[in-house]
């Protein structure tokens, strides 16, 4: 008799996994991606002068085109875990909406609400904290401004730009109504906290405040918003910098059965964009939209055999890349030392504004981001065969064609397969890096995606090898130095400012200061 409920409760269980998979296929989520990038389509027409913003990754499956990339990550915002991280500043975005008098970012949930925690609280203390930081800044210039006219009788153009300066700035944590009464309360009691981390972390606050006019703060839409089209205010005609955030999905929970316009039916996914090595089998959102189309009226039956030759095609293509591939250089100017030897970025001016993502080309990660003037770049593996440099310390697990002479091979993988694997190498690649450096070659450090394992060596010898005011010394200055998180963060957030893309996981970081806080760098000698 057991035998037999046994036997009846795997049947459920089988056939409750077979509705889920036939309900979750393939089709069905590229299906409802397209469906909703209508949606995001349509809000972007409403203020179309301000660029659009993927939140990584899901959000870069909800249109063609990007202006750019950001990430927030919803796990900031979990309740009781509240977190504003240093690592992720995002600054760019901030630089980016101050240019252009706000933007958008995209996102999805799968969860039965109707925006991702990203959106709710993450982005939110975000705006706050970057408010409030600036809004110190700001205080401290006038002040010192204040000090400046009493000394000086011939400042009258001085005094008048003074007297203009906007001594109230919204700081307030402007969240959504969903967000309850006491867990507003708990985040207000750590905005201090996270503000005094910021302006202790050496980030470029300066050069925001004098691009941004306005406050930054965030607003919500989503497919549940209604939107009178007669009535669309001027963005700027607000007294603020908005940060639109577009939760692309329909915060149904519940899967919905729709149709489309030809014979095909199909079943609606919320949030399908999100955790994409689970369904997406190799497709990349630059693949879909290229083909987007076809795909959509292919159907369920045909929808898996096209995606998979769409895949491998261009898995040739990327293989043969390295002859003919377009490469486009970000390059960032010199570090210029400041005063008070602390790394000084005040000088950055690398044009986001100009910046784009374009899903009509499967090119669009060919870039290399070169670190100032320090002769270092991080970029992907796939690029590295293209880039013009002298050498290459590739991170990736796939070897490259490279002159053996200038080119180094350490395969890497993250924290979550091997807590060392990063620790293991980095006295190797350090000393490979010294070795081209000291001669004053190029060095490209590369990986799979030119986002973690990359940056995160880049960080290791950036502070093994470079002083305080980001010059070569071959580690004179690392090696009279005790390296604290302080200082490692400060260093990371100089390399986030050119390597915009970067997201450096935590248990690589750990790695890399077990390194810089136990290691010191080794004889010069290429290592074997």
């Amino acid at each position: 008799m057991e035998d037999k409920d046994d036997s009846g409760q795997l049947s459920i269980y089988r056939a409750a996994r077979t509705i889920k998979r036939r309900d979750n296929s393939l089709y069905n989520a590229l299906r409802s991606i397209y469906d909703d990038s209508v949606f995001v389509g349509e809000i972007f027409q409403l203020w179309p002068d301000l660029p659009l913003l993927a939140n990584l990754r899901c959000g870069l499956w909800y249109s063609r085109s990007f202006h750019a990339t950001c990430y927030f990550k919803s796990t900031d915002g979990h309740n009781n875990n509240w977190s504003f991280n240093t690592s992720r500043l995002n600054l760019h975005v901030a630089q980016l909406a101050g240019q252009k008098g706000g933007c958008f970012i995209v996102d999805a949930t799968r969860r039965g609400k109707r925006f991702p925690d990203s959106m709710s609280k993450t982005i939110p203390i975000w705006t706050c904290v970057l408010n409030r930081s600036i809004r110190n800044h700001r205080n401290r210039m006038r002040q010192t401004a204040l000090l400046n006219i009493e000394e000086s009788s011939t400042s009258d153009e001085y005094s008048e730009d003074t007297r203009h300066m906007s001594v109230d700035w919204d700081c307030y944590l402007h969240l959504p109504l969903w967000v309850s009464g006491t867990e507003r309360a708990s985040i207000e009691k750590r905005l201090e906290e996270w503000t005094q981390q910021l302006d202790a972390s050496g980030a470029d606050i300066s050069s925001l405040a004098s691009c941004l006019k306005k406050p930054l703060r965030p607003l919500w839409i989503s497919q549940k918003t209604v939107v009178w089209l007669n009535e669309v205010p001027d963005h700027e005609s607000w007294d603020f910098t908005p940060i639109i955030l577009v939760s692309a999905s329909s915060p149904s929970g519940v899967v919905q059965q729709r149709r489309t316009s030809s014979e095909f039916s199909w079943n609606y996914i919320p949030g399908a964009g999100d955790d994409e090595e689970s369904w997406a089998r190799g497709l990349t959102p630059s693949v879909f939209w290229n083909r987007a189309y076809d795909i959509i009226n292919a159907g369920p039956e045909l929808c898996n055999p096209m995606v998979a030759d769409l895949v491998e095609k261009d898995r040739v293509y990327r293989a043969r890349r390295g002859e003919d591939a377009p490469q486009v250089t970000v390059k960032a100017p010199k570090l210029v030392p400041s005063s008070d030897h602390c790394l000084n970025e005040s000088q950055f001016s690398l044009d986001i504004a100009n910046m784009n993502i374009d899903r009509n080309s499967s090119d669009e990660d060919c870039v290399i981001s070169w670190l100032g003037s320090t002769n270092l770049a991080v970029g992907t593996s796939q690029n590295a065969g293209v880039s013009k440099v002298d050498g290459i310390l590739n991170c990736d697990k796939e070897s490259i064609s490279a002159d053996p002479k200038a080119y180094l091979h350490l395969p890497m993988v993250t924290s979550k397969f091997d807590r060392f694997s990063l620790l293991n190498n980095l006295p190797s690649a350090v000393n490979f890096a010294k070795l081209n450096l000291s001669q004053g070659n190029t060095l490209l450090i590369c990986c799979d995606n030119g986002e973690d394992i990359s940056v995160c060596i880049c960080l290791a010898i950036f502070t093994a090898l470079f002083d305080d005011e980001g010059t070569f010394d071959g580690g004179n200055f690392f090696s009279k130095t005790c390296i604290t998180k302080l200082e490692m963060r400060r260093r990371l957030i100089t390399i986030c400012k050119y390597v915009v893309n970067a997201r450096p996981s935590r248990g690589n970081l750990k790695q890399v200061f077990s390194f810089l806080s136990g290691g010191r760098v080794g004889s010069a000698d290429r290592p074997t």
